[in-house]
């Protein structure tokens, strides 16, 4: 931490504001304590991680595995796309702290684990090999737990990052370097909260108590509700100032209104141009993509101006700005569909490699100790972590020398290579799969799994490649489309944003149950049998996994073409995109070159 950043921690930063307004009083560092604080015991106590979620339905509501996975898919998809009106709500009408104050329905999961009545008996204690599902009830109650986790989950995802950022005064060196400082902290402890929950809390949850293992993150829940609101007097909470979205739909619909103009042919020099004063979007240049948007700020006779320079009717006539903000949502769009094919990979390790670490030899060494089927995917997230320091430190400067580019490569190229690492993943899934399941169907097994099937000999060691590609796929690809969407964004609109980026999630979650279901219909009945049965020693995961690789190489290559064609936002900080030999290839010529 340089010297400037250690001041700022030390002295309050003030802003103060002309109109009228109180003056800004920035804590910095001060704040993070409380805003960290809470982030951390937020993540160890968020029941809602896949693999944690997954193992609980099968085993205490005895749900089969692939009406589990499904019901896993559909809650993250819709968790996930409900950051889109978490969002929208918090920019329009309650701001980043209101939102970031409200509850969430973790207790109510707990209670289905710690009271008996809420949860089906356990089929050791009856005896039974059949096991009887969860009554209407219990499901009920169940889905009305995991519905309050969406609504808080919708809240809190969109604004964390934004309202840390909040806290640090933008305009000064100090406040900018803090604020990215504040995002490197923030990943270190989301992940480092994800990984304890993943071995502590589900070794308590498989081998202690599940009451109590639930019954842990409620608490900690609790812990981060109560440090959050400690610190509400220093926090900086920046009011809501209405919809971002209106401007996009005043675009829209004006340019339809106005579709039998002609377009001109020097817009950039005839379209209406104004600017309000307060606006924080950075100004944009004319670009030739969507032109029927154009239309919109085409002047008739019939509009009029008024002294200010604004239009008298903003749904009659639009200013180029507006047009050109909006040109850059679409253009976003061609490439966050791409995501929901790449995530796809992803959600495979957390879905369905947890069921092959089921069925694979956990112990530890020549001990009886086994590794947690779920606990194998922080393996993932160490992957992730152990790679960002070297790509940050070590790749990047050595291909800033190389290629004169100060990120080293560009943001679309390094989705790029995410993608490409993707299909790769699920090839050495399949590989592993068809090993794990050969040696299940030829060698002695270690006995049997619960309501699954024998347990391959194979160690549970041979999966930690995979997940080890899948944390490597998301260090580029996911990181990559997070910074993507914030720069390219206008600046008013980054909480939107962030909600893009889960939303993506969310359509890979859908896409992923979509396909379970076509695959298990088509291959009930075929000769090769149920690719995705209970027992994944008598079905072929493997093939399933090659259909996914597959698709990651059609949208691979889809993916290449949106690249081709795409122009980056064109402000002050892209300006050395448009450095080429000549100067003479176009933006969109240079995002993959």
């Amino acid at each position: 931490m340089e010297k400037n950043d250690k001041e700022a921690m030390g002295t309050n930063q003030k802003t103060v504001t002309t109109d009228h307004e109180p003056e800004i009083n920035y804590r910095g560092w001060k704040a993070m304590p409380f805003i960290i604080g809470n982030e951390t015991f937020e993540k160890l106590g968020a029941i809602g991680t896949l693999s944690n979620l997954l193992i609980y339905l099968t085993t205490v509501f005895h749900l089969k595995s692939i009406t589990a996975a499904t019901m896993i898919n559909v809650f993250n998809g819709t968790t996930n796309f409900g950051t889109l009106l978490g969002a929208f709500l918090c920019d329009t009408y309650f701001g980043r702290y209101k939102t970031l104050g409200f509850a969430t329905g973790l207790l109510a999961i707990q209670l289905t684990a710690a009271i008996p009545e809420l949860h089906p008996h356990r089929c050791a204690a009856q005896g039974n090999t059949d096991c009887r599902g969860p009554t209407a009830g219990q499901m009920a109650f169940l889905l009305t737990g995991l519905g309050l986790i969406i609504v808080g989950a919708g809240g809190v995802r969109p604004c964390n990052l934004a309202f840390g950022a909040d806290q640090f005064n933008p305009k000064t060196e100090s406040g900018k370097r803090g604020i990215n400082s504040f995002f490197n902290w923030y990943f270190f402890t989301f992940t480092f909260a994800q990984m304890v929950s993943l071995t502590l809390i589900v070794y308590i949850q498989s081998n202690v108590s599940r009451a109590i293992g639930l019954g842990i993150p409620a608490i900690l829940m609790l812990i981060a509700c109560a440090v959050y609101f400690v610190g509400s007097k220093i926090y900086v909470k920046v009011k809501a100032t209405g919809s971002p979205l209106t401007s996009v739909a005043q675009v829209i619909l004006v340019a339809i209104k106005k579709r039998q103009l002609k377009l001109l042919e020097q817009p950039w020099l005839s379209l209406f141009k104004y600017t309000p004063p307060k606006s924080i979007n950075s100004k944009l240049p004319y670009t030739d993509q969507f032109k029927f948007l154009d239309k919109a700020a085409i002047m008739t006779p019939q509009d009029q101006i008024n002294p200010d320079g604004s239009p008298a009717d903003p749904w009659r006539l639009c200013s180029m700005q507006q047009v050109e903000e909006v040109k850059c949502l679409l253009r976003v769009l061609p490439i966050w569909a791409s995501q929901i094919i790449y995530f796809v990979a992803i959600v495979q390790q957390q879905t369905y490699a947890v069921f092959q670490a089921v069925q694979s030899d956990r112990r530890l060494g020549n001990s009886n100790f086994k590794i947690p089927a779920a606990t194998y995917v922080v393996f993932l997230m160490l992957s992730l972590t152990c790679f960002i320091p070297i790509y940050d430190r070590v790749i990047v400067p050595f291909l800033r020398r190389v290629r004169g580019k100060e990120g080293g490569i560009t943001i679309l190229q390094r989705i790029g290579i995410g993608m490409f690492l993707s299909v790769i993943t699920m090839l050495v899934s399949a590989v592993v799969e068809e090993h794990r399941r050969t040696i299940a169907l030829t060698q002695p097994t270690l006995g049997v799994a619960p309501r699954k099937g024998a347990i391959s000999s194979m160690s549970a060691s041979w999966l930690i490649p995979q997940f080890t590609l899948g944390g490597l796929t998301e260090a580029f690809a996911s990181i990559g489309l997070v910074e993507f969407y914030y720069k390219q964004f206008p600046e008013n609109m980054r909480s939107i944003a962030g909600s893009l980026f889960y939303c993506g999630l969310a359509g890979s979650s859908y896409f992923s149950s979509l396909l379970i279901l076509i695959v298990h219909s088509a291959t009930k009945g075929a000769s090769t049998g149920n690719w995705l049965p209970e027992d994944l020693n008598k079905g072929r995961l493997d093939y399933f996994y090659y259909t996914i690789a597959c698709l990651g190489v059609l949208n691979l290559g889809y993916f290449l073409l949106c690249a081709r064609w795409y122009k980056y936002k064109g402000n002050e900080d892209s300006l050395e995109l448009e450095l080429e030999v000549n100067g003479e290839k176009s933006q969109s010529d240079k995002s993959f070159v």
